[in-house]
């Protein structure tokens, strides 16, 4: 049947519509083809010239620049310094030793480093960047630039390595970087990948490690052209990272040096602490160590010279070691006991030379005794017998509790490795640990520092901060990070009656300044820097009946390691405390001889910024101190500048 005109006019209206949408479609899509082929071939040119000719793109992480660490002044204290090293990039290399040998002949390879860079670059990826020489000259770089074509894979960078200007005097509180290690990685659930470039330094001890993700920044990416064979031909594009974060210290880097210089040749630690802030002037262990040496990997004579030395350089003994504080603990028994009501200030002890207690007998270091002595008399002697007599009355559990409260047996939040919580010991502690219950003998050794009290240098600054102001004051050793200070909280108030800390800060100031003080010799002669403070001498061997009976062996005839220790603690000046001061001095003997001059001299030393005036030192002291002066500027050249300086 024949279909009308209408509806046939009707179709051809709608198949012409059709076509003209699809061929449009098709024009289009005909058009972008054309626009992307001309783009393509035109403007990309270049790009796929090279890709045909075998070449590639690789895309590589740009390590960022660690942060640098600053002392309170704005010194540099860690810094990075420009280090050039060979890499090599397994896949593009293709015979790895066939490089290696020509290599060897251009550049001196070390065997322990190329053995590490050939077990890389047989287990890791082909893509992988692997160091086989770490610290070349200029002209090793130079060499290897010009023999490039002979050198398949083999690029020259110059990168940042870790530098420690002041060397040995912040080892133990900064502590320094290292190449990241299976170990390392190990202790991580999901690592950056930053991590995972070969060689790439990361915190392993000290600040360097607590405050690692602050320092370590982000990573940046480059795009490089590689050609066959394996040389890179240009950047790109790159896309920086991030720096790590600058961190500054409370430490003060001269008088960090100070104290380090002063320390020579002993086997001790110093903490000096600003009672107002908590602040951390110094922080000294000696002997120290130098963390260059460990920043590239320490040789095995290097570090095996550190372990046989039997001063034991590597343990921060500031913080980390622990010692009976001998009788700067007698101020924790006596506020146990006032602040209980057990003693009255006024009352008197009979000191024969020594108690008898369930049996035993314990004496005072004065063998005829002390007489009858009240708490001042016995701070300022420093009389054993008074601490046993009031101790019994008082308890352990009341003195731990005072210990505890003064900032002993407790562990300081502070960004720095294996902090000591010392030991301030209770019945339960007793029972627990050793299996046995408290005895009598246990509260009177503990009483004078002895027995199974334990506490670190900067455990004993902190005690001596809080009996100085009476605050709760907490050390702190970050003073800003990128700039931004950190906040320091107002301390709060210790609790204890103040009329009470008065009475152990006077007796406090008799033991630097009375004459039968026990640290008389080591005084402050300048009225306005004058000091408060405390010897201590910490037994590490017993003494037999024997021995007691023939007269006790001097210190300075037995071997060193059976000699005592010695300590001193100190606040300055006595009216208005700004600093506490903790010394120990290992095997050192009586802490009147052995470390109240060195916490003397650091306190001068900080309360007048630099060298102090021979006049703030009692007149027969001044010729050795004089003498003692020239020979640390000797040392460090740069003090005699500072004094001109302050001239």
């Amino acid at each position: 049947m024949r279909r009308p005109t209408k509806d046939t006019a009707d179709s051809l209206r709608v198949i012409t519509r059709r076509g003209l949408i699809l061929g449009g479609a098709q024009a289009g899509f005909m058009g972008l083809l054309a626009l992307r082929m001309r783009y393509m071939q035109v403007e990309q040119a270049d790009q796929f010239r090279l890709l045909a000719e075998e070449n590639r793109i690789n895309i590589r992480l740009i390590p960022p620049a660690r942060g640098r660490i600053f002392d309170r002044t704005g010194a540099i204290v860690a810094e990075n310094a420009p280090a050039y090293r060979i890499t090599m990039v397994r896949e593009d290399a293709g015979d790895v030793e066939e490089v290696i040998t020509r290599l060897s002949r251009l550049v001196e390879l070390d065997e322990d480093l190329l053995k590490r860079a050939r077990r890389e670059l047989r287990e890791l990826r082909g893509d992988t960047q692997v160091t086989v020489a770490d610290r070349v000259s200029w002209e090793d770089i130079s060499r290897v630039a010009v023999n490039a074509p002979a050198l398949p894979g083999v690029t020259p960078e110059v990168g940042l390595s870790r530098h420690y200007p002041g060397g040995g005097d912040y080892g133990h509180i900064v502590g320094y970087v290292g190449a990241v290690s299976d170990r390392d990685l190990e202790k991580i659930d999901a690592p950056d990948a930053l991590l995972l470039i070969p060689r790439f330094q990361i915190g392993k001890i000290g600040l360097e490690v607590k405050m690692e993700e602050t320092l370590r920044g982000t990573a940046g990416t480059k795009r490089v052209e590689v050609n066959a064979a394996g040389r890179v031909m240009r950047e790109l594009d790159r896309k920086e990272g991030e720096a790590g974060q600058d961190i500054q210290i409370t430490i003060d880097n001269k008088l960090q040096a100070y104290v380090n210089d002063r320390l020579d040749g002993e086997s001790a630690a110093v903490v000096v602490m600003d009672c107002q802030t908590g602040d951390l002037l110094a922080c000294a262990s000696a002997p120290n160590y130098d963390p260059n040496l460990f920043v590239r990997g320490i040789s095995s004579a290097d570090y095996k010279a550190l372990l046989d030395n039997k001063y034991r350089p590597l343990p921060n003994k500031a913080v980390q070691g622990v010692y009976p504080p001998g009788s700067t603990f007698k101020m924790v028994t006596a506020l146990a006991a006032l602040d209980g009501g057990f003693v009255d200030p006024g009352e008197t002890v009979y000191c024969p030379g020594h108690l008898r207690v369930g049996g035993r007998r314990f004496h005072c270091w004065k063998r005829g005794g002390h007489g009858n002595v009240d708490l001042h008399k016995s701070l300022r002697n420093s009389c054993d017998v008074y601490y046993y007599d009031i101790a019994q009355r008082t308890g352990v559990e009341r003195i731990s509790a005072m210990a505890r409260k003064l900032g002993l047996g407790v562990v300081h939040d502070l960004p720095m490795t294996s902090v000591s919580q010392g030991l301030a010991p209770t019945k339960a502690w007793k029972l627990e640990s050793k299996g046995s219950e408290w005895l009598r003998g246990d509260t009177v050794n503990i009483a004078i520092g002895q027995g199974y009290v334990l506490a670190s240098p900067l455990q004993l600054a902190v005690m001596t901060a809080r009996l100085a102001t009476g605050k709760m004051v907490k050390p702190r050793l970050v003073k800003s990070v990128n700039g931004v200070d950190e906040p320091v909280a107002p301390a709060e108030d210790l609790g204890i009656n103040e009329n009470l800390l008065r009475l152990v800060r006077k007796a406090m100031y008799a033991v630097s300044n009375n004459r039968r003080g026990t640290a008389y010799r080591s005084r402050i002669i300048e009225d306005a820097f004058k000091m408060a403070g405390k010897t201590g001498t910490s037994q590490v061997r017993n003494i037999t009946k024997a021995e007691r009976a023939r007269g006790v062996t001097r210190n300075r005839d037995l071997p060193w390691e059976r000699r005592d220790h010695a300590l001193y603690v100190n606040f300055a000046p006595y009216d208005n405390p700004k600093i506490a001061v903790a010394v120990v001095v290992e095997h050192g003997g009586g802490g009147s001889t052995a470390a109240a001059p060195i916490a003397r001299d650091v306190t001068l030393q900080t309360l007048y910024g630099g060298e102090p005036p021979l006049e703030a030192y009692p007149a027969a002291d001044r010729a050795r101190i004089k003498t003692q002066q020239e020979k640390l500027r000797k040392a460090r050249p740069e003090r005699k500048k500072d004094k001109s300086d302050r001239a």
